[in-house]
């Protein structure tokens, strides 16, 4: 990855496994069968970083993106004062303890039932926002990854976002995660980031890279994104080089 990020001109990364501080039987479940474990194994991760940062020419940032639930608050702010993380993103993935990315969960709902999972959805995103845990909140419009939930989100969710992060100091993350592929589209989607960018939000960039081809084709698309919207990717306070 970082030589992919060399290549690509990169100055600076931020490396964010992904992190869940739950201790619900389901989520504990979830943890193991994906591997969301860095609250477990940030300190082995973090020695890597270190051996690495003196023979690259990148500015390495050693952070986490932490599923957020409200009834996790105070796990993730212990967690999240005792890591010392350069930064941390916030992410919703779970609606009642169900990934809202598992279509199959949701093919035989309702539509109200449906539309009931991505108004809780936002609903998660706002309170993860007013938390103030976090300095970058990803993939704002999550659901319409999901074909199931695709179409559900509204003008009331873009408002109630648009007005959280107006009074946090966390920024959201221009995600290009999807853009390539078969979603086609940014997180937040075209419409939404409109509305955010006319009440003058602020984004920093996320290439949400798993593999090193898929920062060196995100990136260029990514850049296209910020140019074409006349915008500046915005720096965050707090790393270590502020």
């Amino acid at each position: 990855m970082l030589r992919a990020a060399e290549k690509a001109g990169i100055e600076e990364i931020g490396f964010a496994d992904h992190c869940n501080v739950a201790d619900r039987e389901e989520m504990v479940e979830t943890k193991h069968e994906y591997g969301f474990n860095l609250d477990l194994t940030y300190e082995r991760r973090r020695r890597a970083i270190a051996s690495l940062a003196d023979r690259m020419d990148v500015e390495i940032y050693d952070t986490v993106e932490v599923d957020y639930d409200p009834r996790d608050e105070a796990e993730i702010r212990e967690f999240l004062a005792d890591a010392g993380f350069d930064y941390a993103i916030g992410s919703v993935h779970f609606v009642d303890d169900v990934s809202v990315q598992a279509s199959s969960r949701f093919a035989d709902r309702s539509k109200a039932d449906r539309r009931a999972v991505v108004d809780r959805y936002y609903e998660k995103l706002v309170s993860l926002i007013d938390s103030e845990l976090f300095e970058i909140a990803a993939h704002l419009d999550l659901p319409e990854r999901t074909p199931e939930l695709r179409g559900f989100t509204a003008d009331d969710h873009y408002a109630a976002v648009a007005d959280a992060l107006a009074e946090s100091t966390t920024v959201p993350e221009l995600n290009a995660g999807r853009a390539l592929g078969d979603y086609g589209d940014f997180h937040p989607a075209t419409d939404f980031f409109e509305y955010l960018r006319e009440r003058d939000i602020s984004f920093v960039p996320g290439t949400d890279s798993h593999r090193p081809a898929e920062l060196a084709d995100r990136l260029p698309v990514l850049s296209s994104a910020f140019d074409d919207a006349g915008l500046e990717p915005t720096r965050l306070l707090g790393v270590r080089d502020e």
